[in-house]
């Protein structure tokens, strides 16, 4: 959950009440946010650098309040004064309107298409004659850092940009240019620098190197002109120096550049709706017109209202109250959603800050937290369940108890592997594998999801060559493998694998295992109703030392000696034998 740091004094000034620690921490657990941490600049300090820094920081109380992550509406003092005064009903919730421009023609964002290749959305908005204090200029910085850590995913997604209008001159150009080409004096420098310096240059930065990955390896840079040629920025890097706002700037150019559209939508509305209320004419925002590379032309921000309708019997069943639809109306009033009774259905008013309302149940959670969590009367529930533990997991308990019984020991291996372990070190071709793979691999070591337990016990082995012998492994857990029949095109498969190493291969050992487990199984020796080996060819097992087990008619595993070079490439020296069965089939 993202934690907002507001200022107690200047929170209490603009929520226009004084209250104690413990009134505002109920308050927020009302509001369906918590109190995290009261603290002070000093104390933050003090706390991580020692007191030598400490010295000279502000005493000036903090309240750190954890805020749920998709109510991006509250990531700011603004948006959290806004919505806590609307919830105890001091003010009306505002309505955002997008105005034309006051000169009658709307300042203009062309995309090129040398965009597709990089960042291909932006979209674009004014805020008119804005008055900044530094308190407000202070949390207009923050909410932006906010929502680049948040929504953006670290300007992955979205990255915003902010100009002070009355330095640059219309219309606006969004392009793509190579590194080398473009030139311009970054945010607080007092040079020029190519896009190539820049990269060198944050490289060392502790706040932008994080960024840096994002566009370095793209043979061009995505960058921002005015009409003169000015650069406003360089997203999702760095902003210009030329345009940069001060306390001073009463005009505000914002521009959010994307690889998700619908994310930049978000975003800008977000920005616009929090910090227009310090326009000339509150909750106004004035109109920006993006041009496509396609010709096509669009007025941002759109600030888009919605209607939902639902029934009040809905929201009593699902929360568990008996109220009727014009005091539930009220309720969601509250949490900024105005609504009204229209016949027996209620007609909720979704506002553009407010994206985190994408289905019914949203509005019903919103209705739960209006009403009180404390406040719901706590009920028997109508239907009886008795919890049971899942078959599969009492049988791999059950067994797992008799293999620790026989003198094996237990281990527990990654679910994860790489795509040798699982292919190449056992003789195996990974593209006739039903292997799942992970898409964005963090490391090498875990590049697909295990087909089979043995390649972990392998290296369980390999980290325990200097345990007195023998060595005598198992593990019950799940395999995945691809299937085209599962909705997520996967499954999971419960399976047992064992090992035994020693100076000799021990098969006999492994055979001995396997006939314990079907005494315990009570699966008799036999063809047909009854398990039976039979030799079998195996890449993974040594030529002529390899057996395949059926059970009821159907192959559910093998085992055998493993081959030398299976076991070299585990880095053992000794033979090994080792035993992989299927247990689904006996539940």
């Amino acid at each position: 959950m993202p934690t907002v740091s507001v200022k107690r004094d200047l929170l209490f000034r603009a929520l226009d009440k004084e209250y104690t620690d413990e009134e505002f921490d109920e308050l927020c657990f009302e509001f369906g946010l918590e109190l995290d941490e009261i603290t002070s600049e000093k104390d933050i300090i003090l706390r991580e650098q020692g007191d030598v820094k400490a010295e000279g920081a502000s005493d000036v109380v903090l309240y750190k309040i954890d805020v749920p992550a998709n109510r991006y509406d509250l990531l700011c003092l603004e948006g959290l004064v806004r919505g806590l005064q609307v919830f105890k009903e001091k003010i009306d919730a505002p309505h955002y309107r997008r105005v034309p421009a006051s000169s009658g023609e709307p300042q203009r964002l062309i995309i090129t298409e040398e965009t597709v290749a990089v960042r291909p959305h932006a979209v674009a908005a004014v805020l008119r004659n804005i008055t900044f204090t530094p308190e407000r200029y202070e949390s207009f910085i923050e909410l932006q850092e906010k929502l680049h850590q948040n929504v953006c995913r670290k300007r992955t997604l979205v990255a915003i940009g902010t100009h002070d209008l009355d330095t640059l001159v219309g219309p606006f150009t969004y392009t793509a240019k190579p590194p080398g080409d473009i030139l311009f004096r970054p945010l607080n420098q007092s040079r020029e620098f190519t896009a190539t310096e820049l990269m060198s240059l944050y490289k060392t930065d502790s706040h932008l190197r994080h960024y840096l990955h994002i566009i370095e390896d793209e043979p061009v840079f995505p960058v921002i002109y005015d009409s003169n040629g000015v650069v406003l920025s360089m997203p999702p890097i760095i902003n210009g120096d030329h345009s940069k706002i001060s306390l001073n700037t009463k005009n505000v150019f914002i521009e959010c550049t994307a690889t998700d559209l619908t994310k930049a939508k978000i975003v800008l509305d977000m920005v616009v709706t929090m910090f227009s209320e310090y326009c000339e004419e509150p909750f106004t925002i004035e109109e920006t017109e993006v041009v496509y590379p396609d010709g096509r032309t669009i007025l941002y921000p759109e600030l888009e209202y919605r209607t939902e309708i639902l029934s009040g019997d809905l929201i009593n069943t699902r929360v568990g109250i008996s109220e009727d639809a014009e005091s539930i109306a009220r309720l969601l009033t509250r949490m900024c959603l105005r609504s009204e009774v229209q016949g027996d259905r209620i007609h909720v008013e979704i506002p553009p800050t407010r994206s985190d309302i994408i289905h019914a149940c949203d509005i019903v959670e919103d209705a739960a937290i209006a009403y009180g969590f404390n406040n719901i009367v706590r009920t028997t529930p109508r239907t009886y369940t008795i919890g049971n533990q899942l078959p599969m997991n009492k049988l791999t308990e059950l067994l797992r108890m008799d293999l620790a019984a026989a003198g094996f020991t237990e281990a527990l291996t990654f679910a994860l592997c790489s795509q040798e372990d699982i292919a190449d070190k056992l003789g195996h071709n990974i593209a006739e594998m039903k292997a799942v793979h992970i898409a964005n691999p963090k490391t090498a070591e875990f590049q697909v999801a295990r087909t089979t337990l043995l390649p972990g016990l392998l290296k369980t082995v390999a980290a325990n060559r200097k345990m007195p012998l023998p060595l005598k492994l198992f593990e019950i857990s799940d395999v995945v493998l691809k299937d085209e029949t599962k909705d997520v095109g996967a499954r999971n498969n419960r399976r047992l694998c064992a090992v035994y190493y020693n100076k000799s291969p021990g098969f006999e050992v492994i055979h001995g295992l396997l006939d314990r487990v079907m005494q315990l199984l009570d699966v008799k020796p036999g063809k047909r109703e009854g398990y039976h080996i039979q030799a079998a060819d195996d890449a993974t097992y040594f030529p002529g030392r390899c057996a395949e087990i059926f059970a009821h008619g159907m192959s559910i595993g093998h085992l055998g000696v493993l081959h030398p070079d299976i076991i070299s490439r585990f880095e053992l020296t000794m033979p090994c034998s080792a035993l992989d069965v299927d247990i689904e089939p006996f539940l």
